[in-house]
């Protein structure tokens, strides 16, 4: 199996919104965050709608682990007193993973002030990757590209599949080097 067949995931996204999930608005998360992953090879294999309600948000969490080895949602981050997703994600993930979190509130503080308040996660459930994206289609966005760099290296290792992280992270850089220079030569 070659880097690109073994990095292709398949990545569910879980739209948790009352708005969108009673029909009141589109959500146009999954059409920006789609082309996103295909660009980094993987796949949005499933698209879910849920309102902003713990135990849906938390079932369907669930659910997507099962099948998905990457589960992003998308809303609920912020102090609203509907804002359940992190509360939902917390009580089904099994190990917290705080960096994710810090990351994408690093890179959306240089584009605003508000991402200060946003309260957003990610934590592993069995084999699967579970991330809090913001709200805001955009936002998820601008967070998903933080982020999709450690999938397939999360779900490796998710999997048992990594002996040693440090060689593997040292071909993974080898490798995508390779392939920036076969780039600048065409």
């Amino acid at each position: 199996m070659n880097g690109a067949e073994r990095a292709r995931l398949s990545v569910a996204l879980l739209l948790c919104s009352d708005r969108a999930a009673s029909g009141a608005r589109d959500d146009a998360t999954a059409a920006l965050l789609a082309p996103a992953l295909a660009a980094a090879g993987h796949v949005l294999a499933t698209t879910r709608i849920v309102p902003d309600e713990l135990p849906a948000i938390a079932a369907a969490l669930r659910e997507l682990a099962l099948v998905h080895p990457i589960v992003l949602t998308s809303g609920g981050t912020g102090l609203a007193r509907r804002d359940v997703t992190v509360e939902a994600t917390r009580s089904v993930i099994e190990r917290e993973v705080p960096g994710i979190g810090e990351a994408m509130r690093a890179r959306s503080l240089a584009v605003t002030p508000m991402a200060m308040v946003s309260r957003a996660t990610a934590g592993t459930l069995g084999g699967c990757l579970i991330i809090n994206l913001p709200g805001s289609p955009r936002g998820a966005l601008d967070c998903l590209e933080v982020v999709v760099p450690i999938f397939a290296h999360a779900a490796r290792l998710l999997a048992g599949a990594v002996r040693d992280c440090q060689v593997e992270v040292a071909a993974e850089r080898a490798a995508q080097g390779a392939a920036e220079g076969e780039d600048r030569t065409r």
